[in-house]
């Protein structure tokens, strides 16, 4: 009974696994957001939003993406060819400068997946296409805070009124 029910689950698992289709010769339109501002937020998102037109007409690609040695999920949009992959960092771990998003179908994926359980070389591995995302750094607000500027100016305008009204009386 138990060897029926794992033939079961891995004719599932097959079946699944053959829904998506195969994208040849993509074409991309690629499009990044980074968050800009520390002041207000915890961490750094990144959005990479891509279009996606794969010659052979294939519309149903799964995708996972590769940013840094970790993985993750692609999700595809409402509108055909359309995909999304986000992720955050802590404002300290996000440097600034370029971040390669790599993009794989189900296959290499799974090759990418197999080749970090065991260890073995990644690079050997080609993504399915690639994309620069380049973040500028957070900016972590002015260096001097609106209170404390405005506490000074005030000091300064009381000071020189102080000083003018002892001008005008001496």
């Amino acid at each position: 009974m138990e060897r029926v029910v794992r033939l079961f689950v891995a004719l599932l698992l097959a079946l699944a696994g053959s829904s998506a289709e195969i994208c040849t010769e993509p074409k991309i339109t690629p499009s990044y957001y980074t968050t800009t501002d520390a002041v207000i937020s915890s961490e750094v998102v990144f959005i990479v939003e891509i279009s996606l037109v794969c010659a052979d007409g294939a519309q149903n690609v799964a995708l996972y993406a590769d940013v840094n040695g970790k993985q993750f999920p692609v999700t595809r949009g409402q509108d055909v060819g359309r995909y999304q992959v986000s992720w955050s960092l802590e404002h300290k771990n996000a440097r600034s400068g370029t971040y390669e998003v790599k993009f794989f179908d189900e296959e290499s994926y799974s090759l990418l997946r197999k080749a970090h359980r065991n260890n073995e070389d990644v690079s050997a591995i080609t993504p399915l296409f690639t994309v620069d995302v380049d973040h500028r750094g957070a900016w972590n607000g002015p260096w001097v805070s609106t209170e404390v500027l405005a506490a000074l100016i005030g000091i300064l305008v009381y000071y020189t009124a102080y000083t003018a009204k002892g001008n005008i009386q001496a």
